[in-house]
């Protein structure tokens, strides 16, 4: 047979059985080790799989007596408390609006994840039906609907909604301050750097007490606002801060001869950044960003501190009377589960976007 001839075959891959021999028992000390990890492992999903299920309590028979008697976990708190926990402080009798206004915001946001709404007029008609579907179902205030204020609004409605309106007030502001801070101007990308390092320098905590009570003294009545719609500005702006250097990383990841290419072709400012700059800026700092969603997501928690009953707030009232006083435990496993859902969510849909788009494929 001659050189020519020579085929090369390529050795044949692995099982998986072998695979894993190779990783976890290749020697005597190694196989040691993984079985006593794997015993500890089991151990510790078998403890927990008796507490959580096996011995668990899930229905209200017999009162919070039962659970005490019982030696596994009291879900029968949540059946009883359910919905102070997802509703909060909202009327009773009205708490079918705070679901309903959930609903409109899971909706709304499923569909700004589909390609086939991914327009500018399609997205702003979908956020925009979606965010005045959700404010008419949860203010009332029109035939059908009784007033209900914002003091009362609370659980995972209100949850949701400071999330919301934090990503679309601050999303678009972290453009524009990413655009200014690469401005030619010495004076406008120096002072748009010391507004976000500024913003970016302090707690968010301080951010939402100074927007929630310091700031009213500075303003007058007129131009004060609902103490809400103060907070969701903070966030925002805190939001945008860290929001704006992610957008302005992925836009020096563009190389410069794309946009002198632009130039050359005559295009204006606006259209190399809307057609050239910002798509790949964007693509570039896709998983930066989901982060950045599933971060802002989680601090929503944070309000508590200025006196607003989202989840948090919600689960500790559950809980917080005498005769469930011993099921916190379960209270704020329920809660880490609802955070678990919708962060999972986001951190999927974001790897779907980084193998549609082959985020870091070159």
């Amino acid at each position: 047979m001659t050189e020519m001839e020579m085929v090369v075959v390529a050795p044949p891959a692995p099982s998986r059985l072998e695979d894993l021999k190779r990783r976890f028992f290749a020697t005597p000390l190694q196989a040691l080790l993984s079985l006593i990890s794997l015993t500890i492992m089991a151990f510790i999903v078998w403890k927990l799989l008796d507490w959580a299920v096996f011995s668990a309590v899930f229905t209200t028979t017999g009162g919070p007596e039962a659970c005490q008697a019982a030696a596994g976990a009291c879900w029968s708190v949540i059946a009883a408390r359910w919905r102070i926990i997802l509703f909060g402080l909202y009327p009773f009798e009205e708490q079918w609006r705070s679901a309903l206004a959930c609903v409109s915001v899971v909706v709304m946001t499923v569909l700004s994840c589909i390609p086939a709404f991914w327009t500018g007029r399609r997205i702003a008609l979908i956020w925009g039906a979606g965010t005045g579907l959700y404010y008419v179902l949860m203010k009332g205030g029109v035939p059908g609907l009784p007033y209900v204020g914002e003091e009362a609004w609370g659980g995972l409605a209100l949850t949701l909604f400071i999330f919301v309106t934090t990503c679309l007030i601050g999303f678009p502001l972290a453009i524009c301050l990413a655009l200014l801070r690469r401005s030619d101007l010495p004076w406008i990308s120096r002072t748009t750097g010391l507004i976000i390092d500024g913003v970016r320098s302090l707690p968010l905590i301080s951010i939402l007490f100074t927007f929630a009570v310091v700031l009213p003294f500075a303003l007058p009545q007129w131009l004060q606002g609902d103490k809400l719609y103060r907070v969701i500005l903070g966030s925002a702006l805190f939001f945008s801060a860290y929001q704006a250097e992610i957008v302005r990383g992925g836009m020096q990841g563009v190389p410069a001869g794309q946009e002198e290419a632009a130039m050359a072709l005559g295009m204006s400012y606006w259209q190399r950044i809307g057609r050239i700059v910002l798509p790949q800026a964007m693509r570039n700092a896709l998983p930066a960003t989901i982060n950045q969603f599933v971060i802002s997501f989680k601090e929503t928690s944070l309000v508590v501190i200025v006196g607003f009953f989202e989840i948090l707030a919600s689960g500790n009232a559950a809980y917080g009377t005498g005769e469930w006083r011993f099921a916190y435990v379960e209270v704020y496993a329920f809660i880490a589960f609802i955070y678990f859902i919708f962060v999972f969510s986001l951190s999927r849909y974001g790897a779907y976007l980084e193998r549609r788009m082959a985020v870091g494929e070159r």
